[in-house]
């Protein structure tokens, strides 16, 4: 029996939180206090985690929907940004200066160009997704959760090391990954957003980590332990409710 199935991307894995899910790839990230297990923990339920760091909307729709089988009565999605290049945005242009010798303005150049077909690609693989989810399991409840929020909401607050123009190009992706994960078809949206707009990684009490090389406490622009634990209860508080949109 699968009561409970959690995909995604790294967002959704939290590499970096220790402590690592035994047995799992290295290269997963899949920690045992990412909300997934944490919600799992709350209430008592069986959970499969197949998050992996890297995924694509492609790679849930291939390697994770088929996890799901007939007895699956949730899932759980954070993905999206590796199809638009969200995390890539702020992170290479917080490398130091002598990286830029690599290409990096280049690279960011490039998200940009693609982003209007990656953007349309994603969504269309997100309707695939939760149509292939209700096919094995027609009263599964789908769910996709949000992005923490990263950046600040106030333009105007510093970010460095990375610059207004990278900050603000960043933060336009992130609105615009909200937006279209929220309005995919026959799925639930927990609007984790807006409930962690006065915890980004540069604030007081930030549930996303600042850029950094290592990995200890999360990995640079990811959820910390606190943001998982928030995002956890955001979504035991969605699936007390009675929505089914």
């Amino acid at each position: 029996m699968t009561a409970y199935v959690a995909m995604g991307s790294s967002f959704a894995a939290g590499p970096g939180l220790r402590p690592r899910v035994e047995g799992s790839p290295r290269l997963a990230g899949r920690s045992q206090v990412n909300y997934a297990h944490l919600v799992a923990a709350k209430l008592g339920l069986e959970l499969v985690d197949v998050t992996f760091g890297g995924t694509t909307t492609t790679d849930i729709l291939a390697s994770q929907v088929p996890v799901v089988t007939p007895d699956t009565t949730l899932v759980t999605i954070t993905g999206g940004g590796n199809d638009v290049g969200f995390v890539p945005a702020l992170l290479l242009p917080s490398l130091p200066k002598p990286f830029a010798l690599l290409g990096t303005a280049r690279r960011v150049h490039r998200i940009g160009e693609e982003l209007d077909a990656n953007f349309a690609s994603m969504e269309a693989n997100f309707a695939k997704i939760v149509e292939g989810i209700h096919a094995i399991a027609p009263a599964c409840r789908v769910v996709l959760v949000e992005y923490l929020t990263v950046l600040p909401p106030d333009a105007s607050t510093p970010t460095p090391p990375l610059s207004a123009e990278s900050a603000a190009f960043a933060r336009g992706i992130g609105a615009r990954l909200s937006e279209v994960t929220a309005r995919v078809p026959w799925a639930e949206f927990v609007a984790v957003g807006a409930a962690s707009a006065d915890h980004h990684a540069w604030s007081t009490v930030p549930w996303t980590m600042g850029f950094r090389f290592g990995m200890k406490g999360g990995a640079a622009y990811h959820p910390n332990a606190a943001g998982m634990a928030a995002v956890a209860d955001l979504v035991v508080a969605q699936l007390g409710s009675d929505s089914t949109d």
